[in-house]
């Protein structure tokens, strides 16, 4: 079958979100055909180009969500109509509060708004799509005013009818660039509307291509989420005004049903983002957990060895950030070293950004403070009790070699989604402390030890039962690789998407005639659910695409959809 994949800021580029996961699920699945459309964060990004591609992939499509030149459109009397009428619905559905868990008893009000928020955003793509664009128009002034106007509306609520100007301002900037999607010319049979089935690998602004897709072609979407956008959106906007804050919440929440909704099917990653999908009005039917698929392979030989390098040793890996807590993490070992005096600490990262390299160094600062007689000397093992290093490093090449340094590896996070870096503890059979935030309790299934957050001496006491039992450790290492290998490798991954994109065309109500290479029909290319009318089908919300160019031998074409009989719904 031929995939859309949707992806943004990873792959096919050389840095960015998911660009590993993405690579080994199309590489993984090379009986299958890929079109990517990537959508960029970052010139820089742009400038660093693509990682190399399979053959299976058979074009990829670009656009950037960093940046958008005014389009240049005019609209008319009409058009300038239909996008007042189209944005203004949309503010009024994001003033009144409309989105993702708002309350109501009965659920009706709560379905109303959802679809005036669909029709505001199809009616908006429907206007980009009939005038060439909407970029112009979504940073116009009369884009300010129907904001504006909604805010001032008698249904608002009382944090909107409170925006002011500024808030306005930013409110309607970040629409505009949420919003960029819909201009887009990916929605033609040569586009999107081409292939068996897009897929989504995240959810925002992210999915929209999808959505449209599906809107305009009817082309079945697949929807994978790692982390929820909507709370990301709660974490990354604490400072923001209660303006501000509450109508973004609203979009971002009523995007995120809308999503949803139109999904054929929903991937979260874990269970963590799934209960946040739930709260975001996800139907629990349409839900399937596919855990993120890691490269065992590289940790296999200190796993299977389970050596350590040195037994009295604490190990943390990750990015440096204050997300990850280390501070109570030092605090943690000060007094973990009351206990067992000779522990030491191996703190091993890099700086996330100029935020995270303010943040190391406070921890430098902090480590010489907690211990001032070993603070002399460069950080090196030997000489202090706490050390500052990074991969590469002569005594530490690899990642594998970070989690082999020391006997028990720690996670100190106070945020965290899903936890790469306590799984590759895992695969290195290492016994780990981790608090309890996002899917850790999930990942580690009783095989390590879980703590409250910003509770150093629950962290040092965790660590100190563990230090002092190799026996006890051992058995939980020998229990988190088993675990690991079982759920959180790349085979499992790709084999869980194998089943489902399966199961999501064959349940797809379209017949198509697939010819081979001499222009034959191709015989078993397509599901014989296909042909059978029942319950499995769905009749479609959407006109059939219009006809597009001729396209080569070989390539799938959509025909008309087969309508569901009555009574067969």
């Amino acid at each position: 079958m031929r995939i859309g994949l949707i992806a943004e800021g990873g792959y096919p580029y050389v840095s960015g979100d998911a660009r590993l996961w993405c690579d080994r699920l199309v590489r993984g699945l090379d009986r299958h055909e890929f079109d990517i459309y990537a959508l960029s964060r970052s010139e820089r990004q742009e400038d660093e180009g693509w990682v190399p591609l399979p053959a299976q992939v058979s074009r990829v499509r670009t656009a950037p969500m960093w940046s958008a030149e005014d389009d240049g459109v005019v609209y008319g009397r009409r058009a300038r109509r239909r996008f007042a009428e189209h944005y203004g619905e949309l503010a009024a559905v994001l003033c009144a509060g409309g989105g993702a868990g708002a309350d109501d008893a009965s659920g009706e009000a709560s379905a109303t708004e959802a679809d005036r928020f669909g029709s505001a955003l199809y009616g908006l793509a429907e206007l980009a799509r009939d005038e060439g664009g909407l970029v112009g128009a979504l940073r116009s002034e009369a884009a300010v005013r129907a904001l504006e106007h909604a805010c001032r509306s008698r249904g608002a609520l009382r944090t909107a009818r409170e925006a002011r100007v500024p808030d306005l301002l930013a409110v309607a900037a970040h629409l505009e660039r949420a919003l960029r999607p819909l201009s887009l010319d990916w929605y033609e049979d040569d586009g999107l509307g081409a292939v068996d089935l897009c897929h989504a690998t995240s959810g925002g602004s992210a999915a929209l291509p999808g959505l449209l897709a599906h809107h305009f072609c009817g082309v079945p979407l697949l929807l994978t989420e790692y982390g929820v956008r909507l709370r990301t959106h709660y974490l990354a906007a604490p400072d923001s005004s209660p303006a501000v804050r509450s109508l973004l919440a609203a979009f971002h929440g009523a995007l995120a049903a809308e999503t949803y909704a139109r999904a054929a099917l929903v991937t979260p990653g874990n269970g963590h983002a799934r209960r946040w999908q739930e709260r975001c009005g996800a139907d629990r039917a349409k839900l399937r957990t596919v855990y993120p698929g890691m490269d065992a392979g590289r940790f296999a030989e200190v796993g299977e060895s389970a050596a350590c390098a040195d037994p009295a040793s604490l190990v943390w890996v990750g990015r440096v950030e204050p997300a990850k807590d280390l501070v109570s993490l030092l605090h943690a070992f000060a007094e973990v070293r009351k206990e067992e005096p000779k522990t030491r600490l191996r703190i091993v990262g890099t700086p996330a950004g100029p935020e995270g390299t303010a943040y190391l160094g406070h921890c430098r600062a902090l480590a010489a403070q907690l211990f001032p007689d070993e603070a002399e000397g460069p950080h090196r093992v030997g000489d202090n009790p706490v050390s500052f290093e990074e991969i590469g490093a002569p005594d530490i090449p690899n990642l594998a070699a970070a989690y082999a340094s020391g006997a028990v590896t720690v996670l100190s996070s106070v945020v965290e989604g899903f936890p790469i870096g306590l799984v590759e503890a895992m695969f290195c059979g290492r016994a780990t402390v981790s608090t309890d935030v996002g899917a850790v309790v999930e990942v580690i299934g009783g095989t390590g030890l879980v703590v409250p957050p910003r509770n150093p001496r629950a962290l040092a006491e965790a660590c100190v039962a563990l230090l002092r039992d190799p026996e006890r450790r051992e058995r939980l290492g020998a229990a988190a690789r088993a675990r690991a290998l079982e759920l959180f490798t790349v085979e499992q991954n790709v084999a869980a998407f194998h089943g489902i994109y399966l199961e999501v065309v064959s349940r797809t109500p379209v017949r198509r005639v697939v010819l081979d290479d001499t222009g034959e029909p191709l015989p078993f290319a397509v599901p014989a659910e296909a042909h059978v009318p029942g319950r499995w089908t769905e009749r479609p919300t959407r006109p059939t695409p219009r006809n597009g160019p001729p396209r080569p031998p070989g390539t799938p074409v959509r025909a008309t959809a087969m309508p569901t009989p009555e009574g067969a719904r």
